[in-house]
């Protein structure tokens, strides 16, 4: 067994994609499998495989993505950040607000969704590098911040983004354009190549290296002269900034924000990430490992949908992943150590 498994990691596909990543969309091709048996013996015969819940699972994937590739670049300098969630509802309130009472251009709105997260972002990466606040609990009071703030200026209101065919709608071409009777997932698109994008930040860039020697070894990395605290506000400011992306595409397919809300999209963002590869203890990230965790999150959402079972199922399961993944993450650092 040990053999085989060694002799599978030597395979060139292997090596080039990375054991885990290849693990991992295991994991999703399993988990396909076994919701379309169980959807088909508990519904009487409907199978998951469709593309209908194939759209459905995109959707969700779209901004839990664009959320945990942005926790990413916190995790990989050894922080963290709660108010994600939340500051994507407040950036898509306060710009879908000004949208719809104020007159203000679409294209301005959705302008505003990462400038309104970046300036988050900033707040906290101030505090953290400049004030060495921790960040778990600079996270925490940013995240209430985030909830008041939204629910404050939209004075406790859902806030309705334009459907399609009304003015303005075209924003939701951004993630998913139907061309005749075809529906292209350009979300997915878009997803993929700022992944690209963001893995070459992190991975081929001085910003990217800094950041993740930051969680490797911060003060080596001080005494060799760089100025930490710019290089851990960027990662809180990019990490604010995608949250902020994440809104464009939540209203681009969920249309209707509510105040106070975003905090369960924390979670399953942070255990995207960390399933993908990235440790919670810094110094190690994988931006493709952080797209596939995000969409095997996905796909559980909508497994546990399509068998009939409350949301909350999808809670406590995403909690046990976090909690799994975590565990397994401690447990190579003891034995590499």
């Amino acid at each position: 067994m040990k053999k085989a498994l060694e002799k599978f990691k030597s395979l060139k596909l292997v090596r080039i994609m990375g054991f885990n990543r290849v693990v991992l969309i295991g994991v999703i091709i399993l988990l396909c499998l076994l919701f379309q048996v169980l959807s088909a013996v508990l519904n009487h015969g409907n199978v998951f495989f469709t593309y209908a819940r194939f759209s459905s699972a995109m959707n969700y994937g779209y901004f839990i993505g664009f959320l945990a590739l942005g926790v990413t670049f916190v995790i990989a300098t050894g922080g963290i950040d709660f108010s994600i969630g939340p500051v994507m509802f407040c950036a898509a309130l306060v710009s879908g607000y000004c949208f719809n009472n104020y007159g203000f251009p679409m294209w301005v709105a959705l302008i505003m969704c990462p400038l309104i997260g970046a300036l988050f972002g900033s707040v906290g990466g101030f505090f953290v590098a400049y004030l060495h606040l921790p960040s778990f609990i600079t996270s925490l009071a940013l995240m209430q911040i985030a909830k008041g703030v939204g629910s404050i200026f939209t004075k406790t209101q859902n806030v309705s983004w334009p459907g399609s065919a009304d003015p303005g709608g075209w924003y939701r071409s951004l993630s998913n354009l139907t061309v005749g009777s075809v529906n292209i997932p350009t979300g997915l698109i878009i997803l993929i190549v700022l992944a690209i994008i963001l893995s070459i930040v992190l991975n081929k860039t001085r910003a990217g290296r800094y950041m993740i020697c930051l969680g490797a070894n911060r003060e080596a990395v001080r005494l060799s002269g760089v100025d930490t605290r710019r290089w851990e506000m960027l990662a809180y400011v990019i990490c604010g900034a995608l949250a902020g992306f994440a809104a464009i595409f939540y209203v681009g397919c969920y249309t209707t924000v509510q105040p106070v809300k975003g905090d369960t999209f924390n979670n399953e963002a942070i255990a995207a990430c960390v399933m993908g590869g990235t440790s919670m203890a810094g110094g190690l990230a994988s931006i493709l490992g952080t797209v596939i965790g995000a969409f095997i999150i996905a796909i559980m959402q909508e497994g546990i949908l399509s068998m009939g079972f409350n949301i909350a199922f999808q809670y406590s399961l995403t909690a046990l992943i976090l909690l799994g993944a975590v565990i397994a993450d401690v447990t190579s650092r003891r034995r590499k150590n």
